[in-house]
């Protein structure tokens, strides 16, 4: 009866494992640092990192180059808190950012890129038309922009709700790096909606 007892205990000790190793792998953001809606993490790409940065490092393919090299950031919600969504048409402006070269990358929620054929999945330093400042606008939403739009694009086709925007900042300065907050994020805007997701 006691060694029933001991191996009760242990299947319902692994399962309660399993089950919250699962939620951290799924649920948990990369670090949970938040800089104007856009989500970082110190640890990642870096060698201090917890087993369950890694764990969802390696889950989510991001493949992290260590902090000199590269620092990520994603953004998941719109100015409003809600979950980014296809059937919404966004704006996002930015400006130059304290790195040698940057790009912003469309994930779907499973983490891959979306399912198209429209070769807008993202934007970067060197094929971003910008101001004469060094200001850019892009639309984030599923078809191209009309004429007299914002003159970059990211494809929102097949990415569905939950999808969410990668920023990559490579060879960062270490200002950049070691105080992300110091960083100027672009700023996400909601054009329109339809659906449910008016």
């Amino acid at each position: 009866m006691r060694v029933l007892g001991f191996v009760s205990a242990a299947v319902i000790g692994l399962m309660v494992g399993a089950g919250a190793s699962v939620y951290q792998l799924t649920h948990a953001t990369f670090g949970g640092e938040t800089y104007r809606g856009w989500i970082g993490s110190k640890l990642t790409g870096s060698t201090a990192a917890d087993p369950f940065t890694r764990a969802r490092v390696a889950k989510a393919g991001l493949l992290a180059l260590n902090r000199a090299e590269t620092i990520y950031f994603t953004l998941t919600k719109d100015e409003h808190g809600r979950p980014l969504t296809q059937n919404c048409a966004y704006t996002l402006k930015g400006g130059a950012f304290p790195a040698r070269w940057w790009s912003v990358t469309i994930y779907a929620a499973d983490d891959f890129l979306p399912q198209n054929h429209d070769g807008a999945q993202s934007i970067d330093d060197t094929r971003t038309q910008k101001d004469p400042g060094g200001g850019w606008t892009a639309a984030v939403q599923l078809q191209r922009p009309q004429p007299g739009g914002p003159p970059n694009w990211i494809s929102t086709w097949a990415a569905g709700k939950g999808f969410s925007l990668t920023l990559r900042l490579y060879n960062p300065s270490a200002q950049a790096a070691d105080d992300p907050s110091t960083i100027p994020f672009p700023q996400i805007t909601t054009a329109s909606c339809s659906g449910d997701a008016a």
